[in-house]
């Protein structure tokens, strides 16, 4: 089965714990905008990110904050960092690297640096019609210039919205613009 499904491509952003955020800031989240996955939203604030000198300055915080500290970045980031974050599922945090992160209030050093792995969100109803489950593998083509056919893993959640998540380097890679349709091959 081959369905259309939209292209979203994420830039480097971080996720916090309710702990760490007060830490960092002295107000309250606020939204910026609504992300197209229910319930998620870009917020208005930003911190840096920093590996000794290195550094990277306006990283947005995605909300709500959540129960862990994930930091999400490219290979390309990786390399102005001066770091070799694991590529990894959201959530899955063992062994992942530590980051220093920076805001006028403060400092600190969480672990949770991560690249991303390409990832196909969906509601447990879309898996049905689709015979997959939470973890599979699927293949998505990119037609195009620079066309390809590439593994995403599928991540099912209550209010997921189908999509093909990737981050800036994939999306680079193969030409693509935030909001292109590909093609899930189930």
């Amino acid at each position: 089965m081959e369905i259309p499904i939209k292209v979203r491509i994420s830039n480097r952003h971080v996720h916090l714990t309710e702990e760490v955020y007060n830490k960092l800031f002295n107000e309250t989240l606020e939204k910026k905008n609504d992300l197209t996955q229910t319930g998620q939203f870009a917020s208005c604030q930003t911190l840096t990110i920093k590996n000794g000198e290195n550094s990277i300055s306006n990283v947005r915080i995605v909300g709500p904050l959540r129960n862990y500290n994930q930091i999400e970045i490219s290979k390309r980031d990786a390399r102005t960092l001066g770091v070799n974050p694991p590529v990894r599922r959201s959530g899955d945090l063992e062994d992942s690297e530590n980051i220093t992160l920076e805001t006028s209030k403060g400092t600190i050093t969480v672990q949770g640096l991560i690249i991303a792995n390409r990832h196909v969100h969906m509601n447990e109803q879309d898996a049905l019609n689709l015979g997959v489950k939470d973890k599979d593998i699927v293949k998505v083509k990119i037609d195009g210039i620079k066309s390809g056919i590439i593994d995403a893993e599928v991540k099912v959640t209550p209010e997921g919205v189908l999509e093909f998540h990737v981050d800036t380097d994939d999306g680079n890679a193969f030409l693509l613009e935030d909001g292109d349709e590909v093609i899930l091959k189930v």
